[in-house]
């Protein structure tokens, strides 16, 4: 049975489980680095970045997610988890794990009163848009040669990219009923796609 391990440190990780789960996917939470064994997955869910780099650090998880990640165990970042796995950021906080090809700006939009939601049109998925759930949200500001730009904002930023298998969205799909970006990244993960 394919097993996508959710980052259950800090965060909406639950909300995460519960969607995998519904796709019939064992979805353990990883809480310490031997919770990373035997994952064909691993999803870095939203929350508080810098608390989420912190809590890699002091649970020694960050040189074992990297490399797993560099060894190709597909990851996929929201929010939050998005400014996990960027090389570079526009603020000086967190140090991210250095992994996908693109620069983010944290908190793009302002603060949780800009939070906002709107319909996407993302690239793998299907033709219907996609209700994006923007909170506190980041942007990608520059990709990498490598970074294919799967779904942007009407002002043309992009809010989901994709490098071989890392996937990153600056949007909450676990905060919706829609399970189409969910599938995404499994198809990603059973090397479909």
């Amino acid at each position: 049975m394919t097993r996508v391990g959710v980052l259950a440190i800090q965060g909406d990780f639950l909300e995460h489980r519960l969607m995998i789960e519904g796709l019939g996917v064992d979805a353990p939470e990883v809480r310490l680095g031997r919770d990373l064994a035997g994952l064909d997955g691993l999803v870095i869910p939203g929350g508080e970045s810098t608390t989420i780099v912190q809590l890699l650090d002091i649970f020694d998880m960050r040189n074992t997610v990297v490399g797993l990640v560099r060894e190709g165990l597909p990851v996929w970042g929201t929010c939050a988890g998005m400014i996990v796995l960027a090389d570079r950021l526009t603020d000086y906080r967190p140090e991210p794990l250095h992994l996908m090809d693109i620069e983010v700006s944290r908190n793009a939009f302002g603060s949780q009163v800009d939070s906002f939601e709107a319909d996407l049109e993302v690239d793998g998925i299907g033709d219907a848009p996609f209700r994006g759930v923007f909170i506190r949200a980041p942007v990608v500001t520059t990709v990498g040669q490598g970074v294919e730009v799967l779904a942007r904002l009407s002002d043309g930023r992009p809010v989901a990219v994709r490098e071989k298998d890392m996937l990153a969205t600056a949007f909450h799909p676990e905060l919706t009923g829609d399970s189409r970006v969910h599938n995404l990244f499994l198809n990603i993960v059973r090397g479909c796609l």
